[in-house]
């Protein structure tokens, strides 16, 4: 492992392999696996557990293959695909944990849900895993800050490449919102030689 090892539980290792699989199928990450050299989650899959042992490179040779075998562009698209489709298998696994599921959730005013939702799930990440996510509030838009990302984990890119976190955060604000459409853009990365990975959100819904 090169510079110090950092870690997801086990089972958002899963939601993710089961995100990526809902999208290309289970031969389709099959073929992702072996082509990031990680043939060992081919045999068996990331368990439920909560144990972090889930490691950072992992989710970023998943990324890179992605690209490698789709194109950049293909690789982009299936990657926003699957955070899209993460989401939905993690919030079945967390939103009770996070509150997002109660009905006095629900009944909160928009601007007012975009705001608790991004705090809970910055706090879900940061509690539960080794990615540092930092919250910043505008007028009109959330800077979702993540200072330590398992996406872009020791590649070097000169575009953003977390593509699968802008998913993530796309179906999570299409799912709080009760199915508006918002602007999310990553507008730095770490891979690129940012401080962080920064996807910014505006918070009044595109539809």
């Amino acid at each position: 492992m090169s510079k110090e090892s950092l870690y997801y539980p086990q089972k958002m290792g899963r939601i993710i392999l089961l995100g990526m699989e809902e999208v290309i199928g289970k031969s389709g990450v099959d073929s992702i696996l072996q082509l990031a050299s990680l043939d060992v989650l081919i045999q068996e899959r990331p368990s439920a557990r909560a144990d972090k042992t889930f490691s950072f490179e992992t989710v970023s040779l998943l990324q890179s293959s992605l690209e490698k075998k789709f194109g950049p562009r293909g690789g982009r698209g299936l990657a926003v695909r699957a955070g899209r489709a993460t989401f939905k298998y993690g919030i079945k696994e967390y939103g009770s944990m996070l509150g997002l599921t109660e009905m006095a959730f629900r009944l909160l005013p928009l601007s007012t849900k975009l705001h608790t939702g991004a705090k809970a799930f910055a706090d879900l990440f940061n509690k539960h895993t080794d990615q540092k996510v930092r919250v910043e509030e505008r007028e009109n838009q959330i800077l979702w800050h993540i200072e330590q990302c398992p996406l872009c984990w020791e590649r070097k890119a000169e575009e953003p490449v977390c593509h699968l976190a802008v998913g993530l955060l796309q179906e999570a604000l299409y799912w709080v919102s009760g199915g508006k459409v918002f602007n999310v853009e990553e507008t730095a990365c770490i891979a690129r030689g940012d401080k962080a990975c920064t996807i910014m959100i505006d918070t009044i819904p595109l539809s």
